[in-house]
């Protein structure tokens, strides 16, 4: 471990993200982006969604099997249209995202080193669409750091 760095610098940045609707949408790339235009060497990215039916997280990026086999998963845990839920004000898929939302997160922090974002060799960044009609979502990329 190095010696303790103060947290001289803060950037805030974000983007929109368009999805198809139900599904996972890499964007790894945008927060690379938000990382290197902040200018931070050592520190930390965190990574926020300010959604109830999306969430954010880090998983394999080199098989799209593994993110296929979590929709699957996810349908079978949370269905839609499951009746033990009574909020269905926007449709079937409504309680349901809410719920993948809570269970999986709508932040994350990843680490920073020599101005990139510090991921494993198969990690990916990415914003999962719980709903099934298309929506914009908003991500705020916020670096701490040295």
């Amino acid at each position: 471990m190095t010696r303790p760095l103060p947290a001289e610098h803060v950037a805030q940045g974000g983007f929109a993200v368009h999805t198809r609707g139900r599904g996972f949408s890499d964007i790894t790339a945008q927060v690379a982006d938000a990382v290197a235009s902040s200018h931070v060497q050592t520190g930390i990215a965190n990574v926020f969604t300010a959604h109830t039916s999306c969430s954010l997280l880090l998983g394999e990026n080199a098989d799209p099997h593994v993110r296929d086999d979590l929709e699957r998963w996810f349908a079978r845990a949370v269905p839609d249209g499951d009746p033990i839920f009574e909020h269905d004000a926007e449709g079937p898929d409504d309680m349901p995202a809410h719920v993948r939302s809570i269970l999986t997160g709508v932040s994350l922090t990843v680490p920073v080193h020599a101005g990139k974002l510090l991921l494993g060799t198969w990690q990916g960044v990415y914003l999962w669409e719980h709903r099934l009609d298309p929506h914009q979502r908003k991500v705020t990329v916020t670096v701490l750091g040295h």
